[in-house]
C-alpha cells in the first residue's frame, strides 16, 4: 500500500507542476505592474546586498532557478512575502528565489524520508501495521521540512543583525571623529565606511556608493538600508542626519549619544544572553546529577524489589 501512495503522490505533484506551467494567473495590468516593480526593487537590492563575497558565488544555480519558477507563480497570483522574511533575507544577503528553492527541497525531503523509513521498518518486521500512518507522517514531515528552513534563516538573521548593530555603533563613533576633524557629513560617512572590510561595513559602503551613483543622499540610502534590514538604529541615524545635516556640531553630539546608548544596549543584551546560558548550564548539571543518583540507587532498589 505504501508504494502505491508514494506513486500517487509523485503523480499528483507532476500534475500540479504541469498545471502551474500553463497557468499564468489572472494577468491583469495591476498584477503585471506589481511584478515589474518587485523585479526592479530586487535588481536594485541585488547590486547593494553583499556580504564579503558576491551572492551568486554562494547560491546554487539550480536551486535558484527552481525557486525562481515558484516565485514567478506566486507573483502572478499577487502573493507578497512578509516583511519579516524580506528583512531576514536582506540581512543574510540571500535571494527570495534561493530561499523558496531551499524551502521546497526541505518540504520534499520531509515528505519522502519518513515514509521511506517506515518502509524500511516494515521490511525488517518493525512496521506499525497501518497504511494510513505513512500519509500523515509524510504530511507532517513536509511541514516540518519547510518550517526548518524558515527557522534556520530567522536564527541566522538574528545573530547577523546583532553583529550589524555592533558595527553601526562603531560606525557612529568614526563618523563623529571625522566630523570633529572638519569634514562634511557625506565625506565623514564615506571615510568612516572605508575603515574596515567586514561584511557589515562593506554593506554600508556599497549602499552609499550606489546612492552616489544614483544621485541620492547617503543618509537617505542608509535609511532605506535600515528599513530593508529592520535595523532601527540605522533608520534613526538617517533621520538625524537628514534633520541636522547642515550643523556639524549637533551632528557630532547626536552621534556620540546614539553610539553610547547602543553600546549600553549591547552590554545589557550580552549580560542577558550570558544569564540564559548560565541557566542552561545549571539545568544540564542538575540533569547529570539526577542521572548519577539514579545510577547509584538502581542496584539497591532492584535488590529490594527483586528485579
Amino acid at each position: 500500500m505504501t508504494p502505491v501512495l508514494l506513486l500517487g503522490a509523485v503523480a499528483g505533484f507532476g500534475v500540479l507542476l504541469l498545471v502551474l506551467q500553463f497557468d499564468r494567473g489572472t494577468g491583469t495590468a495591476a498584477a503585471e505592474l506589481a511584478r515589474l516593480d518587485s523585479a526592479r526593487a530586487r535588481a536594485s537590492a541585488t547590486r547593494t546586498l553583499t556580504s564579503g563575497q558576491h551572492r551568486g558565488d554562494t547560491e546554487s544555480l539550480r536551486v535558484r532557478r527552481f525557486g525562481a519558477r515558484i516565485w514567478a507563480q506566486l507573483e502572478a497570483r499577487g502573493w507578497r512575502a512578509p516583511a519579516g522574511l524580506r528583512a531576514d533575507l536582506a540581512v543574510m544577503g540571500q535571494s527570495m528565489e534561493q530561499f523558496l528553492g531551499q524551502t521546497a527541497l526541505g518540504a520534499v525531503a520531509g515528505l519522502v524520508v519518513p515514509p521511506m523509513l517506515l518502509v524500511l521498518m516494515d521490511a525488517v518486521g518493525l512496521g506499525l501495521g497501518s497504511a494510513s500512518i505513512p500519509v500523515w507522517v509524510a504530511l507532517i514531515g513536509a511541514l516540518v521540512g519547510g518550517y526548518l528552513t524558515r527557522s534556520q534563516l530567522a536564527s541566522a538573521a538574528k545573530e547577523r543583525r546583532r553583529d550589524f548593530r555592533h558595527v553601526v555603533s562603531a560606525f557612529l563613533d568614526l563618523v563623529a571623529m571625522n566630523l570633529a576633524g572638519g569634514r562634511g557629513v557625506p565625506e565623514a560617512l564615506q571615510a568612516a565606511s572605508s575603515i574596515s572590510d567586514g561584511w557589515a561595513m562593506v554593506r554600508i559602503r556599497d549602499t552609499m556608493e550606489a546612492a552616489r551613483l544614483q544621485g541620492v543622499t547617503p543618509w537617505a540610502a542608509l535609511g532605506d538600508l535600515g528599513s530593508d534590514m529592520a535595523v532601527e538604529e540605522l533608520r534613526d541615524l538617517a533621520a538625524a542626519l537628514a534633520l541636522v545635516a547642515e550643523d556639524g556640531a549637533k551632528v557630532r553630539d547626536s552621534l556620540s549619544a546614539r553610539a553610547a546608548s547602543m553600546r549600553q544596549r549591547e552590554l545589557a543584551d550580552a549580560e542577558s544572553r550570558a544569564a540564559e546560558q548560565s541557566q542552561s548550564m545549571l539545568v544540564a548539571q542538575l540533569l547529570l546529577a539526577v542521572g548519577f543518583l539514579l545510577f547509584l540507587m538502581y542496584p539497591a532498589v532492584a535488590n529490594v524489589l527483586g528485579i
